[in-house]
């Protein structure tokens, strides 16, 4: 095998070893996100699609090379007589074919390598958005929960309050109820001495008048006494 193909080969058993560490559950999408946003990688962010055409380039020539190759050795006619010659044919054959299947995977995980990286960013990304929406919800809703509290609390002393309120106004009532009460009683009673006072003038003025009527029936007689002399 030649230099610039064993560079190839070389190549491509690194992409297949990096394919397998960025499918395998080896890390987690922050932490290659984080590698990603690394001095190192940031450094050469800006000049990263320049070199991927170029690598992308340079694979599609050695593509195309080895499908020429693989075109030109088989379209050749083979001497059965010569079996040397047969056997030439063969073994540059499979180089080519070889070759070809080399910088084809090269080629092909290159892309793939490409779209991993995309898709775990965009997975660490869409984690920490996650996260922090989860974040906010459960700051929102410690924060609703709190509301609550604090509006069950003034509903529960402004129903307190209100509550204080009534009690108060009912017992202001019943003060004034029981104060009304007492003024009718003593009210009550006054007219009652009073009836009692009225009760016992009029007894004694019938005592009276039955004492004057019986002194005035005796001065009657009295007088018809001397009448009659």
């Amino acid at each position: 095998m030649s230099l610039q193909w064993t560079l190839i080969a070389t190549f491509l058993y690194l992409e297949i070893a990096v394919v397998l560490l960025l499918v395998l559950p080896i890390a987690s999408p922050k932490r290659w996100q984080r590698f990603f946003r690394s001095k190192f990688l940031q450094s050469l962010r800006n000049q990263a699609s320049i070199y991927f055409l170029v690598l992308l380039a340079i694979l599609v020539l050695f593509l195309l090379d080895a499908i020429r190759e693989m075109k030109k050795y088989s379209s050749t006619e083979q001497d059965h007589a010569h079996l040397d010659a047969e056997m030439q044919g063969n073994m540059r054959l499979f180089r080519a074919q070889r070759n070809f299947y080399i910088s084809g995977f090269a080629l092909f995980l290159s892309l793939v390598i490409r779209r991993l990286v995309i898709l775990i960013s965009d997975q660490a990304v869409l984690l920490a958005n996650s996260e922090a929406s989860m974040r906010q919800a459960q700051s929102a809703t410690t924060t609703a929960k709190s509301l609550l509290s604090q509006k069950g609390e003034t509903a529960q002393n402004d129903s307190n309050e209100a509550h204080d309120k009534i009690v108060s106004e009912l017992k202001s009532q019943l003060l004034k109820v029981s104060n009304e009460k007492t003024e009718l009683k003593n009210e009550l009673n006054k007219e009652k001495k009073d009836k009692e006072a009225l009760k016992s003038q009029a007894e004694s003025l019938t005592k009276e008048y039955d004492r004057l009527s019986n002194e005035f029936s005796k001065l009657q007689a009295a007088g018809g006494d001397k009448k009659s002399d």
